[in-house]
Parts: C-alpha cells; sequence; structure tokens
C-alpha cells in the first residue's frame, strides 16, 4: 500500500523502517537549471528531484522532493536513515569511471553494448545457433565490429526448466570461443555462475565474470573473483539454487531486489572485491512475471544508489511478447530496442543484448538527442 510522505512521518518510523532515493524527473537541458540538477554519475543523464520513498512493514510512503530540498529532509529523519538517504544520494552522483579490461577501456559516460553470445544447444532465443566453437568466435567478432563493447559468452542455458549441466561439459563449450575471441582482442565475459568455469574462462582470457546468482551459487565463487582481481556483475535471482527462477514472491519488487543487491554488494567488499569492479543487474525475468518487470524498469534509477555501474538486459525476453500478442523470440526486436532506450534514458551504462547493430543505432540516436539538448 502506498501512501503520501510528509517529513512529520519520521518522527514515526519502526525500528526496521528503510529509505529509498530514486532519480526523478529527468531534464535535458541541465545547464538551464544549475544546482537545481544532479548527474547520476558520469553519464549525460541528468534529474530534477528525487523521489523519496520510506518503507515500514507492508507500508510505503513516498513523496517527490526537488533536489535543493533533499537536505532539509534528511535533516528531518532519524540518523540511521539520514545516513542511508546521504550515502544513497552519495552513490547516484559518484562518478563510475572506466572499465579497464586488459588492454580494452570501456568508457561509462554513454551508454555500451554487452552482447550476448550463448554457446548452448537451448537456451531461449538463439540455442543451438552458436554450438560449434569456430562460427561462435566468428559470431563474436561481427557483434565486436557491429559495435559491441563486449562479448559476454555463456555455456549453460538458465531460461525456466533448463537442466543443470556438468561443469566440464560447460567448460568444455566455452574455453575455446573466449581464447579466440580474447586473443582477437575482443574483450569477453564469462555468463557463469560456477567457479571451476570462472577459472576457466579467466584464465583462457574472459575479463568480466557475470554472474546469475551474484556470487551465491557456487562458495568457491567469491573467492576466484578475489583472487582475479576482476570485475564482476552481481544479477538478482529469487534463488542461489539449480533453478535461479525459484521463488519470486515480492513484497515491493523494486526494493526487494535493491536490497539484495545492496548485501550482495557489501558482501563483496567485505571479502576483498575492489568497490570499482562491482556492477549490478536487477535481473529482468528471473523469478519475475510481467508487472514486477515493468515495474523495474519503470524505477532502474534507484539502482543507481548502489553506487555501481547498472547493466540492463531485456532482450528478447518474455515480457514483450506478453505485451505483444504473444510474440515469438525473434520477433521481439521492436520491444528489445524500446527497453533498452528506456534504461539509457535513466543512465544504465551496460545493455546486454543480441542484435548489436540495431540497438547501436537506437543509442546512436539517443546519444545525438542528448548532445543537441546540451549545446542548443
Amino acid at each position: 500500500m502506498f501512501q503520501p510522505l510528509a517529513k512529520a512521518d519520521f518522527g514515526k518510523t519502526w525500528e526496521d523502517a528503510r529509505i529509498y532515493l530514486r532519480p526523478a524527473c529527468f531534464v535535458d537541458r541541465p545547464h538551464e537549471l544549475g544546482d537545481d540538477c544532479l548527474r547520476i554519475a558520469d553519464t549525460l543523464v541528468w534529474f530534477a528531484a528525487w523521489h523519496v520513498s520510506l518503507r515500514d512493514d507492508d507500508m510505503v510512503k513516498s513523496a517527490v522532493v526537488p533536489v535543493p530540498e533533499l537536505d532539509g529532509w534528511i535533516a528531518a529523519m532519524p540518523d540511521r536513515l539520514a545516513e542511508a538517504a546521504s550515502a544513497q544520494r552519495a552513490g547516484v552522483i559518484r562518478p563510475r569511471g572506466n572499465l579497464q579490461l586488459g588492454e580494452r577501456t570501456i568508457r561509462l559516460n554513454e551508454p555500451q553494448l554487452m552482447g550476448i553470445l550463448n554457446v548452448t544447444p537451448d537456451s531461449f532465443s538463439d540455442g543451438g545457433k552458436h554450438v560449434d566453437a569456430v562460427a561462435a568466435a566468428e559470431a563474436g567478432f561481427a557483434m565486436g565490429a557491429a559495435g559491441a563493447a563486449i562479448i559476454d559468452v555463456g555455456g549453460e542455458s538458465t531460461r525456466p526448466g533448463a537442466p543443470l549441466i556438468w561443469d566440464g561439459d560447460e567448460i568444455q563449450r566455452v574455453e575455446g570461443v573466449v581464447s579466440a575471441l580474447a586473443k582477437g582482442g575482443v574483450a569477453v565475459s564469462i555468463d557463469t555462475r560456477k567457479a571451476a568455469v570462472m577459472e576457466a574462462a579467466l584464465a583462457a582470457g574472459a575479463r568480466i565474470v557475470n554472474d546469475i546468482s551474484a556470487l551465491r551459487y557456487d562458495d568457491r565463487a567469491m573467492d576466484v573473483v578475489v583472487q582475479a582481481g576482476c570485475p564482476v556483475v552481481l544479477m538478482h535471482a529469487p534463488s542461489a539454487k539449480s533453478d535461479p527462477h525459484e521463488g519470486g514472491a515480492y513484497a515491493h519488487v523494486l526494493f526487494d531486489v535493491h536490497d539484495m543487491l545492496a548485501e550482495r554488494v557489501a558482501a563483496c567488499i567485505a571479502a576483498g572485491v575492489d568497490p570499482a569492479r562491482i556492477i549490478v543487474d536487477p535481473g529482468l525475468g528471473f523469478g519475475k512475471g510481467v508487472g514486477d518487470n515493468l515495474a523495474l524498469i519503470n524505477g532502474l534509477a534507484l539502482f543507481h544508489t548502489l553506487g555501481c555501474p547498472v547493466l540492463f538486459g531485456a532482450s528478447r525476453k518474455r515480457m514483450i511478447g506478453a505485451l505483444d500478442n504473444e510474440a515469438a523470440a525473434d520477433q521481439r526486436l521492436g520491444g528489445t530496442v524500446a527497453l533498452h532506450y528506456q534504461a539509457a534514458t535513466q543512465g544504465a551504462q551496460l545493455l546486454r543484448v543480441h542484435d548489436i547493430a540495431e540497438n547501436r543505432q537506437a543509442l546512436r540516436v539517443w546519444r545525438g538527442l542528448r548532445d543537441a539538448a546540451l549545446t542548443a
């Protein structure tokens, strides 16, 4: 249940109440507002207000607070909430810098594309298309030529109902592809939740670990990432077990996903992962219905409060078909482009997609509009 929030409400909060600050009221011409607006990290996205939400048991109260007025609201909060709010504000505006992947520098001041390369026979959209290692590597090089900054290689399908495969089989699928791409100068991430696969792929030249379980599935995964010193993508899924789609009951999906990712970020930092190398992903479609996914997309800017680059992936996902007469996976390009464009408007730094050229074109148009607004 949602109700309006007033400053006086902070004097009546329970011990476990939580505060959430989400950038809102995005603006095209920040120079006209001066100090009345803020920038999301070092992106090309500015905003003029905060959507402030107080979560107290099952009750959520919210208010839209102009940027210059937030200090007054924080002053009215109990110390614990004030500290949390201040930390979230700092997380949003802190520059993310670049991703240094070997000799490759990935600049995050504008959205970058991560190409999906599934070396699997059963992935929901492109299963069986890239099972030959040579053909898969060629597809990866083609994605890079089309504009992908990173190629994300996966050897296990995580679609609903997909069987769990043995680590050795997964390594056999991805190792040669990763090696060929890396030797060719491509920045490669390995899409896996298994420590042995991470080790093999990193040894073959992968530079990022992309784990759908946020390093919860395999007890050794955290140590592998810490020892490698590599960037890691922490994705939200409701379960860390074999089926990542299990569970998925949310009181407030946007806040529940945020809280889980906040906990994982903190756990990684405590274990020794460099905070500058952590990337977060809300995990669209993993144990989430259409309504849940839409809420996450509309509230995507909240995840910038974690102080990490945000990865967004909605490519060809089932929710697009649900919104468009059950369109098949290969008929969801329009919806894919629309969702990733929406993510760009909220400051997402990495967009994980199948169709590089089309999404790259959309981002170039987006960048043109931003440049025109900033220089007119």
